[in-house]
């Protein structure tokens, strides 16, 4: 068996959004899903940050929290900054894909 790399993973075969909630105080929103054996909440928005450091790349999600189910190990956490970085092939493949289209798919 070879080692897959991030971009042979396909980490959106099961992508679901269990809850989506627009905060009222402040702009964003928040969504919880899950996708290949990790649950996931992020902060969303329909703009960039207006401090890029406090944005993952250029993702419009301020913060993220990603946890592998199968032993409940927080495998990434962003709050406005790095907590725990991505180390695996699998948790950076499925912060790549959050990040490419997570807030596109909330705000269209």
């Amino acid at each position: 068996m070879t080692k897959k790399n991030a971009t042979d993973l396909d980490v959106g075969f099961d992508f679901k959004i269990t809850k989506i909630e627009r905060r009222e105080s402040a702009p964003g929103t928040w969504v919880n899903g899950s996708l290949s054996g990790h649950t996931f909440c992020a902060l969303v928005f329909p703009e960039r940050a207006t401090d890029p450091e406090w944005e993952i790349d250029d993702s419009k999600i301020t913060k993220l929290w990603i946890r592998r189910e199968a032993d409940k190990k927080v495998v990434f956490d962003w709050d406005r900054g790095p907590g725990v970085r991505a180390e695996t092939e699998e948790a950076k493949a499925i912060v790549g894909f959050l990040c490419a289209g997570l807030s596109d798919h909330i705000y269209g």
